[in-house]
């Protein structure tokens, strides 16, 4: 059986299979891969590095007609998907939950689709959770992008010229990006609070050195699987100024709260941000589903009247392309072994991980969580 490697889109820098697992992806029973010409360049891998390690290198064209799997970071575009066999399987992050589109596109070629960030929260899906990968690449530059914004230092000093006081950060949202967030910049010598809805994280905050914004009264559903879940009116009212009340003496906001498959939680009203300091710097990571920002402009910094920087951003693990590949690839290779059992490939649907991330299988939706989503 081959595998494919395909090249990224324009924007996209990352590659989803770098050339150090190459050697392991041929040792669990893949005969051949081939990578799509320049599929690394961006993220820092010559061709010549992905030959070196077994693999042969190749046009698009041939790549998608010789490969019986494939794998990528986003969904391929409709022209690309039109071009595929059925029995074909293509794996990546194709974010059907909010990209229903490729779901159907996938049924109708009768395209193998498997999506990653559909593995369960589970422990023994961890290896495999590309979300949680990509999220620690992100919660981690999200904080360098604000300091590289801020007028000011992080840490504090204490000099000939006077003490200079330590950055206030707010983290919104204590997943993976957000305890990133935290770590990172306890690193860099801030002081640092997080505010989260569900219960569980608090602990992991204090873990960390930072305050944790408690707001009582959160709806907090185990069987969300670790994942946050609407609130009601009165505990968003409650939610709002008690963020209010930290944001507008915060240094640095970092934004990372999103409910897979439905918009953001607006958590930074256009009044908070008014009430800012000028120079102070936000971070969006939910820009792409409406930001948890009202200001936020999705790909795009701005400076409000009041000088406050907004940085609208939810690709941030693609800004740091060398490692976040090296990581996504590890999480390609370790689903790949759920599949290839002793050297032969088999699609084993009772296993609940294999079964969770198939969007798409011979023309019908595997998984139970997105078939209730979308009604298939």
């Amino acid at each position: 059986m081959t595998l494919g490697i395909l090249k990224e889109s324009d924007g996209e820098h990352r590659v989803a299979v770098t050339p150090d697992s190459v050697s392991a992806i041929l040792k669990l029973g893949v005969t051949n891969v081939i990578v799509e010409k320049g599929a690394g360049e961006s993220a820092f891998y010559s061709d010549a590095s992905y030959e070196a390690q077994g693999a042969k290198t190749a046009d698009r064209a041939s790549v998608l007609k010789d490969s019986q799997l494939l794998v990528g970071i986003h969904a391929p575009d409709s022209a690309t998907i039109s071009k595929l066999s059925a029995g074909q399987l293509l794996i990546g992050q194709m974010n059907p939950l909010s990209h229903p589109e490729v779901v159907d596109q996938l049924l109708k070629a009768k395209v193998s689709g498997f999506s990653l960030d559909m593995a369960p929260r589970t422990t023994r899906a961890q290896a495999l959770d590309v979300l949680s990968s990509m999220a620690t690449v992100a919660g981690y530059k999200a904080v360098l992008s604000a300091a590289a914004q801020l007028p000011t230092f992080f840490p504090m000093f204490m000099t000939a010229a006077g003490t200079i006081k330590p950055a206030k950060v707010l983290i919104l949202g204590a997943g993976v990006a957000g305890l990133q967030a935290i770590a990172t910049a306890k690193r860099l010598g801030a002081v640092v609070e997080a505010f989260d809805v569900r219960a569980a994280a608090k602990e992991e905050v204090l873990s960390l050195g930072a305050k944790f914004v408690e707001v009582e009264g959160a709806i907090d559903d185990k069987s969300a699987g670790g994942y946050a879940v609407e609130q009601s009116d009165e505990f968003k009212q409650r939610q709002a100024q008690l963020i209010h009340d930290h944001a507008v003496i915060a240094d640095v906001v970092i934004c990372t709260a999103q409910i897979p498959g439905k918009k953001a939680p607006l958590l930074l009203k256009k009044e908070t941000v008014e009430g800012m300091k000028s120079g102070a710097v936000i971070v969006d990571m939910a820009a792409s589903t409406g930001g948890n920002c009202a200001l936020t402009e999705n790909d795009k910094t701005i400076r409000t009247k009041n000088g406050v920087c907004i940085i609208g951003d939810s690709n941030l693990a693609c800004s740091t392309p060398k490692d976040a590949s090296v990581m996504f690839g590890k999480n390609i290779v370790n689903f790949l072994k759920l599949i290839f059992i002793k050297g032969e490939y088999k699609l084993d649907f009772d296993d609940d991980i294999v079964a969770g991330t198939c969007i798409a299988h011979e023309g019908q939706v595997v998984s139970e969580r997105l078939k209730s989503i979308l009604g298939k």
